[in-house]
């Protein structure tokens, strides 16, 4: 039977997984089932159906063949592949508005997440220094929407271990990290937040490599996700997730208690204020 093509003011990848699910007990086969005709497990299916999981082109047409859907998702799955953010990041972006537990290692700068608005204005600007004032605006406009997540009082947990250079590499001036420093204190001490501070002191640590994100959610399995300057890799094979987990967790174990990290936060913070002053 032919089917409508979704919405596009609603939310597409959501909409598109539902739909998957639907046509796949309808076709009487589970994930596991669908993932071996496709190729890719039944966790990815799953990650498809929960809308954690982009479907690309060659996907969807093979899909419309195994299950019979008469072009459906192959019409749709540009739709749901729109994004207002980096190709290289669109995927992991979109994952993390719907996980329940985001934990994040930093080694350079300020998570997304709890980046001000003059902070992510500076990091832009430093990334993109021939970009015209309207394309910066419109980068830190969605960054801060992105933000927006954290104004539920407590989905998603979120955990952020920030390696030393974080506080101490001036982005934008002491002013900006003056405030920057101050969010995340705040965002500390309102119990918003978890974060430790990987000190310099500690020297080699489980990932000098970069950055890793984790994110876990009530109805798919977890994803990790380590970038690169432009780059980004999005991992769901339990093996490759579990390796990452295991390099989180070394490095809570080598950072500074909740209590030091805040007190150093807010040290740092100060001496940048001071310097603004001075």
């Amino acid at each position: 039977m032919a089917r409508k093509n979704l919405d596009p003011s609603s939310s597409p990848r959501a909409l598109l997984g539902a739909e998957l699910r639907v046509a796949r007990e309808r076709a009487g086969m589970s994930q596991a089932e669908l993932g071996e005709r496709l190729f890719v497990s039944g966790a990815f299916i799953g990650q498809l159906e929960a809308g954690t999981r982009r479907m690309h082109l060659e996907y969807a047409k093979q899909i419309d063949e195994i299950l019979g859907t008469d072009g459906f998702f192959a019409r749709n799955c540009a739709a749901a592949a729109e994004s207002k953010y980096p190709d290289h990041f669109a995927e992991a972006a979109e994952a993390e508005a719907r996980a329940t537990a985001i934990r994040e290692y930093a080694p350079v700068i300020v998570p997304g997440l709890i980046q001000t608005e003059a902070y992510a204005r500076a990091v832009f600007r430093a990334y993109q220094p021939t970009a015209t004032d309207d394309v910066i605006e419109e980068l830190v406009k969605n960054r801060l929407a992105r933000a927006a997540l954290l104004s539920d009082p407590t989905t998603p947990m979120l955990w952020c271990v920030l390696d030393e250079a974080v506080l101490r590499r001036t982005v934008g001036g002491p002013a900006v990290m003056a405030e920057s420093l101050r969010h995340i204190a705040a965002l500390i001490e309102s119990h918003r937040i978890i974060a430790q501070v990987l000190p310099f002191h500690e020297g080699a640590h489980s990932s000098t490599g970069g950055s890793i994100k984790l994110m876990a959610f009530d109805d798919a399995p977890p994803l990790a996700y380590v970038e690169g300057s432009g780059t980004g890799l999005l991992f769901d094979d339990p093996a490759t997730v579990t390796r990452h987990a295991l390099t989180y967790d070394l490095l809570t174990a080598d950072a500074l208690s909740r209590r030091d990290s805040l007190a150093l936060i807010e040290s740092v913070a100060e001496d940048y204020a001071h310097d603004e002053h001075a």
